[in-house]
């Protein structure tokens, strides 16, 4: 006689013992249930996280194609630690370095390294890291303190002041000077002194989306070395931009061209195109990686250097980059980004059109976004913060929060435009944020003094 359970899923999932339920939340089931049923009542359940397509607040990669998704079934076993046990994975991981430390003018025969990782957040904190012992390895050798390192930057993702906090290194964030979206070279001199493990320039400011200008961060930086004698390294926070301006972007100056710029990192699952879960950080010269933060691995006779944070985890994403690599290319990558930038400059030209905006960065010249401010944030009779809120009742979520220190009374809204947000979906969105402001302006709201802070910082 059939199970009672298994009669129930082949009548109809929603006609099953456990679709009649309330899902266990706190203990788990006594017994099993059938596949189909737990399947559907989860996915059920996932709708409510809303349709991913319209999340115009994150960087991170939203579409696949079906070679990523069969790739990443294959290698759902894999875990990319174990690299004797998967020396293929290994090498590929190997081979994406490559491509990235030549795609970023790294010296040529060979000298760069570096590695994957779950995110450019954690290979953010890998380059600090190396910073941090870089620098305390040459203050030790001159008989000097090095109890009180501190690292210099603008406006950052968290994940920075995550690195100060955990590895005991005083964060120097440079605020905001009037009119600025990122940092200025000339503020340097203020910040940096004997203690400076080295300053991060982002390619890609989180907050507004343009490039701060590392070339000219560098110049600063031989200057200052002139005058003082402290020689300061650049790490790139390349998280979106490194994946955009060499294919966009080729005559900006930013990679390993500059002596200066020690290291790289850059999420593979933002404008990489891979699926979430990977990062790289690479460095310009083997030796700028401290051999003692290294740990050998022995598979195959030989050793597979390691430096991570993280132990365990899914070697499926590497094998997804690389695939991107292999079957988009430079040009595939390079029109791909250019259909994102061109989406990109279409809002903004709409965004300016509608009114009470005025344009902080109209997606010409680094990422394919738009960043946008009210020309009149008293007289418009209603915050962004409103106007988040009327678009999310459409499905779209559209980020609204200040800009870092010393221009921090100042409201913006970002759109990012991503591989798979189609043309047709921005002109629905420019519809919505019409409308919503013709309704918001109908019925105006107070706005108040201070308004919340937003949680969309990805």
């Amino acid at each position: 006689m059939k199970d009672a359970h298994a009669t129930d899923a082949e009548t109809d999932v929603f006609a099953s013992a456990l679709s009649g339920q309330v899902l266990p939340k706190h203990r788990m089931p006594d017994d099993h249930s059938p596949t189909e049923v737990v399947y559907e009542l989860l996915r059920n359940e996932l709708l409510l996280d809303g349709n991913a397509a319209q999340n115009l607040a994150t960087f991170c990669t939203t579409w696949s194609d079906d070679g990523v998704h069969r790739l990443m079934n294959m290698c759902l076993d894999k875990n990319m630690i174990d690299k004797d046990e998967y020396p293929q994975t290994a090498e590929i991981e190997a081979r994406c370095v490559s491509i990235l430390a030549d795609l970023w003018n790294a010296p040529t025969g060979g000298a760069a390294t570096g590695c994957s990782t779950t995110g450019s957040s954690e290979a953010a904190m890998l380059g600090g890291l190396a910073l941090k012992w870089r620098w305390r390895t040459r203050r030790r050798a001159e008989g000097l303190p090095a109890d009180r390192p501190n690292l210099v930057c603008g406006p950052v993702q968290v994940c920075w002041e995550k690195f100060a906090r955990y590895f005991d290194v005083e964060l120097r964030q440079v605020p905001l000077e009037p009119g600025a979206t990122g940092l200025r070279p000339h503020q340097l001199a203020e910040y940096v002194d004997e203690n400076t493990i080295g300053v991060v320039a982002i390619l890609g400011v989180t907050y507004t989306c343009v490039y701060e200008p590392v070339a000219e961060i560098a110049a600063e930086l031989d200057r200052i070395q002139a005058e003082h004698g402290w020689d300061v390294p650049v790490h790139v926070d390349a998280a979106s931009g490194g994946f955009v301006a060499p294919f966009l972007h080729p005559d900006v100056v930013w990679d390993f061209t500059l002596p200066r710029v020690a290291s790289v990192n850059a999420s593979g699952h933002k404008y990489g195109l891979a699926p979430l879960g990977v990062g790289w950080i690479v460095w310009r010269t083997a030796d700028l990686l401290p051999d003692e933060l290294v740990f050998d691995v022995d598979y195959l006779g030989g050793d597979m250097p390691t430096f991570a944070l993280n132990f365990s985890r899914p070697g499926g994403e590497v094998i997804a980059q690389y695939y991107l690599f292999l079957r988009l290319g430079r040009g595939g990558y390079r029109r791909v980004h250019q259909a994102c930038a061109d989406t990109a400059r279409y809002l903004a030209r709409e965004i300016d059109a509608i009114g009470p905006f005025t344009l902080l960065y109209d997606g010409e010249g680094a990422l394919p976004a738009v960043s946008y401010t009210l020309t009149d944030p008293v007289g418009a009779g209603f915050s962004l913060y409103d106007l988040s809120d009327r678009l999310r009742a459409r499905g779209w979520q559209v980020p609204s929060y200040p800009l870092p220190a010393d221009r921090g009374d100042t409201v913006i809204q970002r759109v990012l435009i991503r591989h798979g947000v189609t043309r047709d979906q921005i002109a629905l969105l420019v519809a919505d944020i019409g409308r919503a402001v013709e309704q918001l302006r109908a019925a105006p709201h107070g706005v108040s003094a201070v308004a919340p802070r937003s949680g969309f910082h990805h």
